[in-house]
């Protein structure tokens, strides 16, 4: 099964830097075949590539996604059994519609031996308003379909209007990771990571809450939280009439915003958590952010949210921040016990808290972001 993953973006936007990083150090052992359609006559990128010993194959009679649709399954087929690499990266034309790309490649892949694995657009931070007022219905289209954003000159871009682009760019496409820390900065093992497997820190947190409400008990519920704390709003719920002894799927209940047991026994039922949505339990409030923190600045952050009940019943909060210092933050909290450390670099700036009745204009001017 031959991976594709489809670089997309606007013309100058960065893509062949892109490229360049993720071939030398993102796929590090994978045989990779680069498909470029350039739009015009000739291909001009095609020169360097092929003196880092990548195989072109180089479309330039149109556009991947309407006219050589006829014969891109030929082409994918010819590269497949050609090459037979572990990975194809389509670079298409700057002006396509990333959606007639995802279609391109979908529509062939009964033919072939293939895998959709990513589809990603690289957006220079400087001219996103630009590309969006002049561009509409083309740059939407690479945003809204992108499932990761690469913001490129973001380190010769001001903040403000790094800000504004992210917000911009998340206005079109809420879920798709929204890289903003310049890709020389970061692995390249990471980019691609972030590429292939898009997870925002709030699902990642959820998840992970979960495994920690998993069950180490002996007939108890080990999830780590008081449940006679009625406040913290999570506790499990299962309205059947059987013990909770009974070791079934709870998948098709009625789910509430909480789980709870109608019954007097203590949670050992042995069934697996991971069937309940997390967003049944909890309620979260994330945020991404290029705001650059100092550790005493977020210490004191922290402690008032451990602290003060004015922002809501917390139960968690985590996150990745840039320093002022040029380095990252991490810190990890739970209610009086905080871990602040120093750790790589990440894509973008990111926190989360999740609680019961969070006040998210509170958390905001915490954080100090608008």
């Amino acid at each position: 099964m031959v991976k594709i993953d489809i670089i997309s973006g606007f013309l100058g936007a960065g893509k062949t830097t892109l490229i360049k990083k993720l071939l030398k150090d993102g796929f590090n052992g994978e045989q990779v075949v680069l498909i470029e359609n350039e739009f015009g006559e000739i291909g001009i990128d095609g020169g360097f590539l092929k003196e880092a010993g990548i195989q072109i194959r180089e479309m330039n009679s149109g556009c991947i996604c309407c006219s050589l649709v006829g014969d891109f399954g030929t082409s994918l087929k010819e590269v497949v059994s050609k090459y037979n690499p572990d990975r194809i990266l389509i670079e298409p034309s700057g002006v396509g519609k990333l959606s007639d790309v995802i279609k391109a490649v979908q529509g062939v892949q009964d033919e072939v031996d293939i895998k959709l694995n990513s589809y990603t657009t690289v957006v220079d931070a400087k001219k996103c308003k630009m590309y969006m007022k002049n561009f509409g219905e083309f740059f939407d289209n690479q945003i809204q379909y992108a499932g990761a954003i690469i913001m490129s000159r973001t380190d010769i871009a001001s903040e403000k209007k790094v800000q504004e682009s992210l917000e911009l760019l998340r206005s079109l496409n809420k879920d798709a990771a929204i890289i903003t820390t310049p890709i020389e900065n970061l692995d390249g093992k990471k980019l691609v990571e972030v590429m292939e497997h898009p997870v925002s820190l709030e699902q990642e947190m959820l998840e992970e809450e979960h495994e920690h409400h998993h069950h180490h008990h002996d007939g108890e519920c080990g999830c780590g939280h008081d449940h006679d704390h009625e406040e913290h709003e999570h506790h499990h719920h299962h309205d059947h009439d059987e013990e909770c002894g009974c070791g079934h799927d709870h998948d098709h209940e009625e789910h509430e915003h909480h789980h709870h047991h109608d019954h007097d026994e203590e949670c050992g039922c042995g069934h697996d958590h991971h069937h309940h949505h997390a967003d049944e339990v909890f309620t979260s409030w994330g945020r991404e952010t290029i705001k650059k923190y100092t550790r005493e600045g977020l210490e004191k952050m922290l402690e008032a949210l451990s602290e003060s009940d004015k922002y809501g019943i917390i139960l968690r909060a985590k996150g990745m921040l840039p320093a002022e210092d040029g380095t990252w933050i991490y810190f990890d909290m739970v209610p009086e016990e905080t871990e602040i450390r120093e750790g790589a670099p990440e894509y973008t700036g990111r926190l989360c808290v999740i609680g019961s009745k969070l006040d998210e204009h509170a958390l905001e001017e915490l954080f100090g972001i608008a």
